[in-house]
């Protein structure tokens, strides 16, 4: 089911990316990255081939421009543009390298986190802290770009990684469960994505400071 994927995926994403980078980082990247991911893995569910490079360079260009539109309202117009050209050429080329999220398929109650998926995590780590920094050498208004960097490489490389861990059992899950039961996990992740989001708001209101 691809809208149950898509909704799965674009709430766990954001809860993810969000806690890491922001609640409209989480919004925009979660919400594309989710919608992307869940055409993509429905194809392989199906046991069908991937898609063709040209739609997988539309999927990336979706997802790269949606994390530009993250960072856009916290560094500017210039830096998210470079960030989301840089990102979708970086996803692009690890797509024509065989790095996509369908591959290693399995759907299954056990998560599942192979050698291949580390590589691909480590990558996307490294090249996320590579594209942070080589964005904050071209606009030159970052303050301390190497920890920002750092921040944005280290929430992405961590949310592919348990994404790519728990992959199978959302899969399996996605395939099996009754109707029901579907529309009801998803209001429970609902309800923890706002709460989690709105975690931060509470601590303000009562003024609790965590050091």
């Amino acid at each position: 089911m691809v809208l149950t994927r898509a909704v799965t995926y674009s709430i766990i994403l954001g809860i993810g990316y969000g806690l890491g980078l922001g609640l409209f980082f989480g919004l925009a990247s979660g919400a594309a990255a989710g919608l992307t991911m869940s055409f993509e893995l429905s194809r392989v569910a199906r046991g069908m081939d991937h898609y063709s490079l040209s739609w997988e360079a539309f999927f990336s260009a979706i997802r790269g421009f949606a994390f530009g539109a993250g960072l856009y309202r916290i560094l500017g117009f210039k830096f998210a543009i470079a960030f989301a050209i840089l990102i979708t050429l970086g996803q692009i080329f690890a797509y024509s390298r065989g790095m996509r999220p369908g591959m290693e398929y399995s759907a299954s109650r056990r998560p599942r986190f192979t050698r291949r998926q580390l590589w691909g995590t480590l990558n996307r780590t490294f090249g996320f802290i590579l594209t942070a920094l080589i964005c904050s050498a071209l606009v030159r208004h970052v303050d301390h770009p190497l920890l920002f960097a750092l921040r944005v490489g280290l929430v992405t490389g961590l949310v592919t990684g348990i994404m790519s861990a728990v992959n199978p059992f959302i899969e399996y899950y996605a395939d099996n469960l009754p109707e029901r039961r579907l529309g009801a996990f998803g209001i429970v992740l609902i309800l923890c994505g706002f709460a989690l989001q709105s975690l931060q708001y509470w601590l303000a209101l009562f003024d609790v400071r965590l050091r």
